[in-house]
């Protein structure tokens, strides 16, 4: 969230690690999003012997390898937190930052900015609204879908598995029964879907308006001034 002037850029931000985790996420969750409405409203039945087809489990393959890719690579960016550059850490600390009332004064100029009644300003890393979305749409979002899912998956796999063990013993009581765990799954696909139309919006616009690198800077990791 460190603001900058154009004196302090070109500044090497998105570290290679955080870049590779940025849009092997991508991938995974457009898979998930894609597969998940599938098996949320199934296709048609496919003509012919059901024993020639397997069309809905290729989907539900796709679903949990994308699963695990995305719980993984989530790990991976909790763990680069702590390993890498203060930028790395920044949307993972947003509860810390929100006891200074620095911050929460960057954040009502940052929606001022949004709102298009206030001037913007230049921040090497997130800056206090895209910090906040980050931690409270995509962190806190992930934890939950990946809890939630695992405990259906946990489900399919038997009493047995370790994914029972881990998350369907106690999550599933929790919601009341295994129907409420997949709405609430199913509802949580869809706010992760507003998370990612706004954050395009927010990463076009902020590209377009900030006179900094935005988009560019998750593929080559450097935040530079635009001439």
């Amino acid at each position: 969230m460190t603001k900058t002037t154009e004196a302090r850029l070109p500044a090497y931000v998105w570290e290679a690690p955080v870049r590779i985790w940025h849009w092997t996420m991508v991938l995974a969750m457009f898979v998930l999003m894609v597969t998940g409405y599938l098996i949320g409203s199934p296709p048609s039945s496919v003509a012919g012997e059901a024993s020639e087809h397997f069309v809905f489990g290729y989907i539900r393959f796709a679903h949990f390898a994308a699963a695990y890719v995305f719980a993984c690579v989530f790990v991976l960016r909790a763990y680069w937190a702590y390993a890498g550059n203060r930028y790395a850490r920044e949307i993972f600390l947003v509860p810390l930052y929100m006891l200074r009332r620095d911050w929460w004064a960057g954040l009502v100029r940052v929606m001022r900015h949004y709102l298009f009644i206030g001037p913007g300003e230049l921040h090497v890393g997130h800056n206090p609204g895209a910090m906040a979305a980050m931690f409270f749409m995509y962190v806190l979002g992930a934890l939950f879908m990946m809890i939630t899912g695992f405990a259906l998956y946990g489900e399919g796999l038997g009493r047995g598995s370790w994914a029972f063990a881990l998350f369907s013993s106690w999550v599933i009581p929790l919601f009341g029964q295994s129907q409420d765990v997949h709405t609430w799954h199913h509802l949580g696909m869809w706010y992760l879907i507003l998370f990612t139309m706004i954050h395009l919006y927010l990463v076009v616009r902020e590209d377009i308006l900030s006179g900094v690198t935005v988009i560019s800077s998750m593929i080559n990791g450097y935040r530079a001034a635009k001439r």
